[in-house]
């Protein structure tokens, strides 16, 4: 091979080296940590006496142009920076000189991009909380309209209990509360600063931890530098805490999907959050929630992939790391856009009472409040009052009747040991009855939902 053409593949490998070793292409997110992270420890530097006040006003206007580059879409991102942190610094130095040199005084890239990356993460843990204490509120909106509206709860999908519509919605609004403590938990346990760990050990420079720490709004600087570098459980818990959430999403948007089928009918979606089929157009796709049942798969890839690279690492830091952000990255974009999403879907549903109390009439719904009263009133046996009522559904299935549409002499005819019972069971077994006899704490009785749906709102107001 000629000395031409071994040139030519020593400096290709070097291209392709360069891109695989390079992460500027996706860590230019982290840019205005990166910005915010580096003023911070310039103006520490500078209280600490290691920056002189020119070089320290140098680098903070020149980082705030470099800032103003970067949003207006001047700056050029080359891959032989590498990263966001040298691809800034190193055109910081290029607009004032040796000053953006000293900048990096007393730290390391290693606790750089820790900095960076969990500042990032703060704030989007604060932002996604938002997203979901708005939606909560859209589901207590539409829950205090249907307090009375019946829908049939549902184990194993099978028609179980009559509960109100309220009470389904305040489920979910249960569920995506959990995922707001979850993100506000994990703020709290990672909210503690990176900078000026330096590579893995400290520095002998005299620096101010806790003054960056202040700069940066974290509570305190992180209390073991070999820890800090390695550490990406913070990554970990925002994954996590973003998965949880998409697999909620996923659920809600599961009975969305059945719901507005032809065999439900609950509810009818906007037009604007379904499609018409390219060629049936008497058919309407519930597109959207699908969606987003679909993308909650990408959530859980993007959390076992970072769980897989973390799993044999050894102290402290290594590149393999760099493998952290993008599915970060993509895991919030994912559960921003499809909160976004999923509000408005709830917001504009309508929802179809009829069906919802049509269906109440299928699978005898109210059987249980016939045993229950039999346990009651008449004292019998629990495991009695089951056989009793299996006999009484038995009748109603041979009538083609709901056994909430039984007259007394048809149930007492069901059974020998039910021939004289009080007439008041009828009004037991009628459905909506029965969902307001649940009047234990939790329950789906209106005046139950109703107290839910305030402490709801309580809880909305003082967070």
């Amino acid at each position: 091979m000629s000395n031409q053409n071994n040139q030519i593949l020593k400096n290709t490998n070097a291209q392709i080296l360069d891109e695989f070793n390079a992460s500027v292409m996706f860590d230019k997110e982290l840019y205005s940590q990166d910005i915010k992270g580096s003023m911070a420890h310039s103006q520490m530097l500078y209280e600490q006496g290691i920056l002189c006040l020119e070089d320290k006003e140098a680098i903070h206007k020149g980082l705030l142009q470099v800032k103003e580059e970067i949003e207006s879409g001047k700056f050029e991102f080359k891959i032989e920076h590498e990263d966001i942190h040298m691809a800034v610094e190193s055109r910081l130095t290029q607009i004032i000189g040796d000053a953006g040199k000293r900048l990096h005084t007393a730290r390391s890239r290693n606790d750089q991009v820790a900095t960076d990356f969990r500042l990032y993460v703060q704030e989007k843990s604060l932002s996604i909380k938002e997203q979901l204490k708005e939606l909560i509120s859209t589901f207590v909106e539409v829950a205090s309209k249907h307090t009375s509206t019946l829908i049939p709860g549902m184990t194993h999908l099978q028609h179980a209990q009559p509960v109100n519509f309220a009470y389904h919605m305040l489920a979910y609004a249960n569920m995506f509360k959990r995922d707001y403590e979850r993100f506000e938990s994990s703020y709290e346990r990672n909210n503690y600063s990176p900078l000026g760990s330096a590579a893995l050990a400290g520095t002998p420079h005299n620096i101010n931890r806790e003054t960056t720490a202040k700069l940066l709004g974290f509570k305190a600087p992180t209390a073991n530098a070999m820890d800090t570098v390695s550490d990406r459980d913070f990554a970990l818990e925002i994954l996590f805490n973003i998965s949880t959430a998409m697999m909620h999403i996923s659920r809600i948007s599961e009975e969305l999907i059945l719901w507005s089928s032809y065999e439900f009918q609950f509810v009818r979606m906007s037009d604007e959050y379904a499609t018409t089929s390219s060629i049936m157009p008497q058919k309407k796709n519930p597109d959207v929630p699908e969606l987003l049942r679909g993308k909650t798969g990408r959530t859980y890839g993007n959390l076992i992939s970072l769980f897989t690279v973390m799993k044999g690492l050894p102290l402290a830091y290594n590149k393999d790391t760099q493998e952290d952000k993008e599915g970060v990255f993509d895991s919030v974009k994912t559960i921003e856009i499809s909160l976004k999403i999923l509000n408005e879907v709830i917001k504009t549903m309508i929802v179809n009472v009829d069906k919802m109390q049509k269906a109440c009439k299928i699978g005898h719904l109210s059987a249980t409040d016939l045993a229950d009263y039999l346990v009651q009133k008449q004292n019998l046996p629990f495991r009695t009052a089951y056989y009793i009522t299996k006999d009484v559904v038995a009748l109603a299935n041979s009538l083609n009747k709901d056994i909430s549409e039984l007259n007394i002499d048809e149930i007492r005819s069901a059974n020998e040991e039910i021939k004289n019972i009080d007439e008041e069971i009828v009004m037991y077994l009628d459905l909506k009855a029965s969902m307001n006899a649940r009047t234990s704490f939790g329950g789906t009785s209106t005046k139950q939902t109703e107290n839910q749906i305030e402490v709801f709102k309580t809880w909305l107001t003082r967070n």
